[in-house]
């Protein structure tokens, strides 16, 4: 029996949608980038692209647990000599919600081509209104049956 190797052509993409509102942060950027990398498909190869699209709902209700909102720091350069700013995630959560999840997920996923690649199919949104309708997303639940 030979083993199964997925071709780039033959991958089916599903939507997703992930409602973030209640949860902790990492929880839900742990199970985005699962799905973004398609490490739940039978068919799971890691040098293969063959993840799915990812909406996530509500970024702006996920929750930061024990003292990050105070302590955590996103930090980055300008390329200038001397030019590292920071930001707290209290005032990124505020201001712009969407990057601090989208650092999160990237975060998870691979620092090469197949990573910048995948991270192409994250879609955040601000609230509970999303325009991709017309792709018929499905509602993922996790493992524990949860929405």
């Amino acid at each position: 029996m030979s083993t199964y190797m997925p071709k780039s052509g033959s991958i089916e993409r599903k939507w997703y949608i992930i409602d973030a509102s209640g949860k902790p942060l990492g929880r839900i950027a742990v199970q985005a980038a699962n799905l973004l990398r398609g490490k739940y498909k039978p068919t799971f190869a890691p040098h293969v692209d063959c993840g799915d699209h990812v909406i996530i709902l509500n970024c702006e209700k996920a929750l930061l647990t024990g003292k990050k909102l105070t302590q955590k720091y996103y930090y980055h350069h300008t390329g200038y000599v001397g030019n590292l700013k920071s930001i707290r995630y209290d005032a990124l959560m505020k201001k712009n919600p969407e990057k601090a999840m989208r650092l999160a997920v990237n975060g998870m996923l691979q620092n090469n081509s197949l990573g910048r690649k995948q991270i192409v199919r994250l879609r955040t949104v601000v609230g509970n209104q999303h325009k991709h309708e017309a792709q018929k997303p499905e509602i993922w639940k996790d493992l524990e049956g949860n929405k």
